[in-house]
Parts: C-alpha cells; sequence; structure tokens
C-alpha cells in the first residue's frame, strides 16, 4: 500500500473538513432549493423531494408571506385575482396602492399578493382552491392558470383525483409555494420572503435590485451558485427585511414558441483555480471560523428561547385585557368562549377593549345610533358600525374572517364584554337599501336614479355569486333583503348580516348543495316556498330572495304590503300579474317606483322585471344561478352606457 506523507495527509484532512465545514454554512444560510424546471414533467421522480413543496425549516410554522402574480386576463383586477387566489381584495389594492377592487392592471404588469403561509405536513404553503373546467388538469393549472406558482407534482400529491381521469366541476386544492423566514434569516434581520415568479431576461442580481435585496441573500435562500441557471415561469425566493410595496410597471412578456433548456457549463480551468486559491486561504481561518458560528447560535437560540418564554407568559394576559372580560364574565357565554372557531377568529380579526368601543361611540350615545343595536363609532379618524349582539356569534365571525368581497361589509374586529359580543364592522355611509326605497327617510335627498339602481342589483348579484360559486366553502346567505343591504359613499351595494348564513354541503349525501332543515326562520315575503314548506336549503334560496330584491328596487315597494286582516299583497305576485297579462307596457310604467318619472329605458325596466319573474319560479331548478343572473345584469348595465334619460320622449 503507498504510504501517505504526513504533510499531505492533513493537507488532505483539513481541506475536506474545510469543505464540510463550508457545505454547512451554506446549509445554514440556505432556506430552499430552487425547482430548477422539474415543474415541466409531472411525472418526473428525480426532483420529487422538492418539486412538491419547500420544506418547514424556518423558525416559525405559519407566517406573513408574499407572493407575486402577473395581470393576465381573466385575472386582471384586485377582485378578480382575489378570487383566483382566495386571498384578501383590501390587501391586493393597498399593498399595490390601487384605489379601486375593479381597476384594470395592464397585463404583465406584476402585483404582489400577500398571504399567510403556513405548514402543512413537511411543506409550506398557501391552499388556494379552484373548479377546473374539461380542457385543464393539473399541469395547465399550475403552470398556466396560477403561473407556475404551484406544481402539477404538488397537485397531485395533494388531490384525490387521478391525473388521468379529471373532469369539469372537481374541485382542486391548488398549493402554493411560499416559505418562511429559517434560523439564519431571522437572525439576519429578514422579516419576510417572497415568492418571485421569474420572467424572460431576469437574474438573480435583477432581481435583488428589483427588491434592493443583496445578491448574496437572494442565492442563499435558493441554495443557488453564481453560475447557476434560472428559467422563466419557476418561483424564486426573495428575503426582505420590510414588507415590499409596489412595483413599477413592467412590459407584457410575450411567451415563445419553445423556450430552449440551456445546459449548465462546467466552471473553467481558472474559475476552479480561483477555488482552490480560496481553500488554502480559509484552512487558517477555519477554526476560527467554526467557533464563531457555533457561539453565535448559541447566543441566538438562548436570547430566542428566553424570548419565547416571556412571550408566552405574558399572552393570556394580554388576550384577557383584551376581551374586556372580569373573573366573572367568562361564566356568562360559555358557549362562545368555547368555540374552537371562536377562538380561531382572534388570529385574523382586531380585538377591542370595551373601553375603546365607549370611546369611540360617545358611551353609546343616541345621536350615534344607527338603528336598534346599531351605532356610529370613530377609530383613529376612520368610521365604523358597531353592532351589539347577544349568544353565540361565533359563525358569523367565522364566516366573514373567510370572505373577502368589495360588496360584502368587512368585519374588521369585535369585543367581548360581560355576555354582550361587539362586531366592528365597514361604515357603510348611506344606509340601507330599504331606507331609501321604502322608508322615506331620505325624503329630502334625490331619489335613486335608474343607473344606481340597476348597479346596486349588480353589486348584489356580483356578491351573491362569490358566495355561491368563489368562497372556500361556498355560502348560502338565507337572509337576503333590502335591509340588509347597505350602501358606501358611493352608492355601491354591500350584503351584510351573515348570522343565518350556512355553508353549501356538497358531500355525498347532500348533492348540488340541498340540504333540510327544522328550524324555517326568515322575513315574510322574501322566502322561497320550497324553504317555507319543506325546509328545504339550497343556493337557489338567495336566488328567490334576491328576485325580491330586484321588483323593489324597481317598484319602490316592500316585499309585502297591508296585513292579515285587510289582505297581503307579496311583490312575487304582483310582477306576474304585470307580465303575463295584456297591457303589459302600460301596467309596467304603473309598477316602475313613480319617483323614476320617465327617466328609465322601457325596455331594460322589462328586461329585469323578467330576470325578477324567472329568479321567483316556484320550481327551484327552473330559477337560473347566480352567475346567470349576474350575466344577464352585465348585460343591461353595459346597455346603459348608450342610454340617455332625455331620450326617453314618451309620457306615461
Amino acid at each position: 500500500m503507498e504510504k501517505i506523507a504526513p504533510s499531505m495527509f492533513m493537507s488532505k484532512f483539513f481541506t475536506i473538513w474545510f469543505s464540510l465545514l463550508l457545505f454547512r454554512f451554506v446549509s445554514i444560510n440556505g432556506q430552499q432549493t430552487y425547482v430548477n424546471n422539474c415543474q415541466l414533467d409531472c411525472y418526473d421522480q428525480t426532483c420529487d423531494e422538492f418539486i412538491r413543496g419547500f420544506a418547514c425549516n424556518g423558525v416559525s410554522s405559519s407566517c406573513q408571506s408574499y407572493i407575486t402574480f402577473r395581470s393576465n386576463p381573466p385575472y386582471n383586477s384586485p377582485i378578480s385575482i382575489s378570487y383566483l387566489l382566495k386571498s384578501s381584495v383590501y390587501l391586493i389594492a393597498s399593498t399595490n396602492n390601487i384605489t379601486s377592487f375593479t381597476t384594470t392592471i395592464p397585463t404583465g404588469d406584476m402585483v404582489i399578493i400577500p398571504i399567510n403561509c403556513s405548514c402543512s405536513g413537511q411543506y409550506y404553503q398557501y391552499n388556494a382552491t379552484h373548479v377546473i373546467d374539461d380542457k385543464e388538469n393539473y399541469f395547465t393549472v399550475a403552470n398556466d392558470t396560477y403561473q407556475g406558482l404551484s406544481t402539477c407534482q404538488a397537485m397531485m400529491n395533494q388531490n384525490p383525483y387521478d391525473s388521468r381521469r379529471l373532469f369539469a366541476g372537481l374541485n382542486l386544492v391548488v398549493p402554493i409555494r411560499c416559505a418562511c423566514p429559517t434560523l439564519n434569516q431571522t437572525a439576519s434581520g429578514f422579516r419576510y420572503l417572497l415568492t418571485y415568479m421569474i420572467t424572460w431576461g431576469d437574474t438573480i442580481s435583477a432581481i435583488a435590485e428589483l427588491f434592493n435585496v443583496d445578491t448574496r441573500s437572494v442565492l442563499h435562500a435558493n441554495n443557488l451558485l453564481e453560475d447557476d441557471l434560472i428559467y422563466p415561469f419557476t418561483p424564486i425566493l426573495v428575503p426582505l427585511k420590510t414588507p415590499p410595496t409596489k412595483i413599477g410597471p413592467i412590459a407584457a412578456y410575450p411567451p415563445p414558441p419553445s423556450p430552449p433548456r440551456i445546459q449548465f457549463t462546467p466552471p473553467t480551468k481558472s474559475t476552479s483555480h480561483k477555488k482552490w486559491v480560496f481553500v488554502g486561504v480559509g484552512i487558517g481561518a477555519g477554526f476560527l471560523l467554526l467557533v464563531s458560528v457555533l457561539a453565535f447560535l448559541f447566543c441566538f437560540c438562548r436570547r430566542r428561547s428566553k424570548k419565547q418564554t416571556s412571550v408566552s407568559s405574558s399572552g393570556p394576559k394580554k388576550i384577557s385585557e383584551n376581551y374586556s372580560m372580569s373573573p366573572d364574565n367568562s361564566k356568562s357565554f360559555p358557549t362562545i368562549t368555547s368555540s374552537q372557531g371562536f377562538r380561531n377568529a382572534v388570529d385574523s380579526l382586531t380585538v377591542y377593549k370595551f373601553q375603546d368601543l365607549q370611546i369611540a361611540t360617545g358611551n353609546f350615545s343616541e345621536e350615534n345610533r344607527i338603528k336598534e343595536s346599531v351605532y356610529k363609532g370613530s377609530f383613529k379618524g376612520d368610521d365604523a358600525a358597531v353592532k351589539v349582539m347577544k349568544g353565540d356569534v361565533s359563525s358569523e365571525i367565522n364566516i366573514l374572517k373567510k370572505i373577502n368581497h368589495s360588496n360584502i361589509v368587512r368585519l374588521s374586529g369585535f369585543c367581548v364584554h360581560e355576555g354582550n359580543t361587539y362586531l366592528v364592522y365597514e361604515y357603510a355611509e348611506n344606509g340601507a337599501l330599504s331606507d331609501w326605497l321604502h322608508l322615506n327617510k331620505y325624503q329630502n335627498s334625490d331619489k335613486l336614479t335608474w343607473k344606481q339602481r340597476v348597479h346596486i342589483a349588480y353589486d348584489v348579484a356580483n356578491a351573491l355569486n362569490y358566495l355561491h360559486k368563489y368562497s372556500n366553502p361556498p355560502y348560502i346567505h338565507k337572509n337576503l333583503k333590502t335591509s340588509n343591504i347597505l350602501l358606501d359613499t358611493n352608492m355601491r351595494a354591500k350584503i351584510a348580516n351573515f348570522g343565518l348564513a350556512r355553508s353549501v354541503d356538497n358531500d355525498g349525501q347532500h348533492q348540488g348543495g340541498l340540504q333540510l332543515t327544522r328550524h324555517v326562520v326568515g322575513t315574510y315575503g322574501y322566502m322561497a316556498p320550497e324553504y317555507i314548506e319543506n325546509g328545504v336549503v339550497t343556493p337557489k334560496l338567495d336566488v328567490f330572495a334576491f328576485g325580491i330584491v330586484i321588483l323593489e328596487i324597481l317598484s319602490g315597494r316592500e316585499a309585502a304590503t297591508g296585513d292579515k286582516n285587510s289582505g297581503e299583497e307579496l311583490l312575487s305576485t304582483s310582477v306576474s300579474r304585470v307580465l303575463e297579462e295584456n297591457d303589459v307596457k302600460e301596467k309596467l310604467r304603473r309598477f316602475i317606483d313613480p319617483s323614476l318619472g320617465n327617466e328609465y329605458p322601457l325596455d331594460l325596466a322589462f328586461s329585469m322585471a323578467q330576470l325578477a319573474k324567472n329568479c321567483l319560479a316556484q320550481d327551484l331548478n327552473a330559477r337560473p344561478s347566480m352567475s346567470q343572473v349576474l350575466i344577464t345584469l352585465s348585460k343591461i348595465l353595459s346597455a346603459l352606457s348608450y342610454w340617455d334619460p332625455f331620450d326617453e320622449v314618451e309620457i306615461n
């Protein structure tokens, strides 16, 4: 056996040792493994370990995170992007400095989406859901619809459906790639990780410059070397010390017909020589570096342990103060405090102190009373509505914290005090739609114009369509009426009062969202016949109520008039007489709210009345879906752009 000189042995020993040290140092800094174009082959097993998601190797199991999404029709506005990603439209708009939820974002412009990233098994992810059509599959959903934010491998791993047996209507889980900072990244001051989607012409240095961070931090976050290649439509993590803000306009990127796969070029001889020089110089400092790293980690972990102990010991006290609960309070509402769902609400809503509500509402003064149990409040200059409720309201809280839509009243927080729950909502300056139509509260103000009425109907349909089709899970409102439709300062409608709402049950026992209940509750005149007679609950329950709302908007009349002694008349029956007999034109004019005068197009009024009649069909299967209703109202709204009230020259 050939003998090895001691000097050569020591040299090889230190070389191997220092290489291991460098590897360890990089792995401490490194966050995740870059996907390296593996997402293009759904059945490739060679990179299966990291293509399914980013590993849960961070300090926290959940964190605030960010992803990027490039505007691409039909997902080119805050509201449509929020539908797709199941994220908050409010946060999308504010993060990107967009003033309107319906603003069209130029194609190709990058939008930053705030999300809550959490460990799911061994991977970090944020779950969206997507109902596929007959032309979609795991690959197209991950790479086209979601622009590479997920992978077909991850979707195949987390959905029970065979990739070769997908069919239209399946609701797929889409695990969005995200991650939380590691111990080393946290120690370096990085608080967030942003998942950036690479596009043509991007380089690591350009991406780092875009977000004003050091190139090395991006390389370490993805276990990349300077010479490594990156590919379009793949995600890369960008460590951030502060929340990201709006990125300037980015030119639309036309995808080439066939993206070339560039081969990795081995390092040149000169590069290799430089690495050996680096290793030689580093040997002398190796031990010092190792001791420094170990000392740093020891001190950091010890300090973090003390901090966590301090936080955990002070946590219950803080929550107790926010709830404004005395030692006896918890006994007065055990149902609420024992509800897992109610406890979960603390994570995403502001928990107010009762004293703050007293100050905001002027100690719940009469001058701040909006209606029974609802008060106007002012929090740091922002108006809000404070609703006082008794009993278990955890269901409404948990529904409202899951849904985000510009036409649904937003719940910002709550307070529990002496057996009452105080819900704090966004403030609707113009009150309830019913006040404008029936109670003459605004009799000294301008009446609702025809355009305003159509817009209101469209807004309500848009909200219901979101609840039925896009929220997760879908919901049935069950209590739609004009008093539960609020109008903001721009006279745009927002649905409120989700106390009776329930999720749509689509399991094997209740196909199509059909449910039965013995507890029939609602407002007379709005309840569908199948619900009154048999307790049948489906999304068509909301469709029926919406038909009544349209008739109220058209006529200005209430859903039910008269009383049981003199005889009640329902709008649902009166519209049939208007549309099914002779002289429809004249009877429709008499049916329309007289405050409109002649300032409305009779043909569009007839279209809305006919839509309402369809919504009120006795057979629930004959009623249109809210998607169909929304399409019809969209056409009516579009037709208004060609209508001028001065063209209505005919006189009653």
